[in-house]
């Protein structure tokens, strides 16, 4: 477990210490979802597992396979640390931050999603559209595993989420309920958009088609963006046209939706 990653899970779990105390009805569930694991990686692949498993396919199964994705490739776990570190730095109602771990279905979903994009890379496809099934069923969020997503992202509420299976999501990226990021066509190759780094999507907007949105740029909610967006541009409208240009590099960390102010 890397420094980050460590300093982390003694913050979640002295806050699910003083948690537990405060509110002893829930002490039991603080204790089964984060204080009995010895670390951070074993409390993820439990908790999600235990969401997403099913008669059929029990949790524990799962983790086993959550577990040995960890071991696989560890930078998924490096990656769930930088997500609800997102949730916490951008969300004004995340005061602590086992509350994306433990409540918050989009960051559940994303944690999900990366050992169903991790099994699709290991070429076990059936076990990986499996879990994308599930985590459309659990969480109301669709995600094909052969989507590519970088780490730092925060989904806010995430109720509606779509993501294509050729679509691309940098890092530091941070999206609202609703949004769509859909395919064009159905010929081969790319169908899906890239969203590059720091890109704020807010609530409502689909993006649609092999298009690229510029590192920085906003998309304001309800918008359906069918064309390449320029870096640091703020866009609107059905369909959407430029409508500014932002002064701050990533507007996904400061989660300001608003483009009057714009230039």
């Amino acid at each position: 477990m890397n420094a980050a990653v460590n300093d982390l899970w003694l913050a979640m779990t002295s806050e699910a210490r003083e948690y537990g105390r405060n509110e002893p009805v829930l002490a039991s569930f603080y204790h089964a979802s984060i204080l009995n694991h010895a670390n951070f990686a074993d409390a993820l692949s439990f908790h999600i597992a235990s969401k997403v498993g099913c008669d059929s396919v029990p949790a524990m199964l799962i983790r086993d396979v959550f577990s040995e994705a960890f071991v696989s490739d560890p930078s998924i776990v490096n990656s769930a640390a930088m997500d609800i570190r997102a949730h916490f730095d951008r969300d004004p109602a995340c005061d602590h931050y086992g509350m994306p771990f433990l409540y918050f279905k989009g960051f559940q979903a994303i944690q999900a999603y990366r050992i169903a994009h991790w099994l699709w890379t290991q070429n076990r496809e059936s076990l990986a559209l499996f879990l994308q099934n599930r985590i459309a069923s659990v969480f109301d969020v669709d995600i094909h595993p052969a989507a590519v997503i970088g780490c730092g992202v925060m989904v806010d509420h995430a109720t509606g989420l779509v993501i294509g299976e050729t679509a691309v999501v940098g890092n530091n990226v941070s999206m609202l309920h609703s949004v769509t990021l859909g395919g064009c066509g159905s010929g081969p190759g790319p169908r899906h958009p890239h969203i590059r780094d720091g890109v704020l999507i807010s609530a409502g907007a689909k993006v649609l088609g092999n298009i690229v949105v510029g590192e920085g740029a906003k998309i304001a909610a309800g918008s359906v963006v069918l064309n390449t967006v320029a870096p640091h541009a703020t866009v609107a409208g059905v369909p959407a046209k430029q409508v500014g240009v932002l002064s701050v590099d990533l507007p996904a960390l400061n989660m300001d939706q608003y483009i009057n102010d714009d230039a």
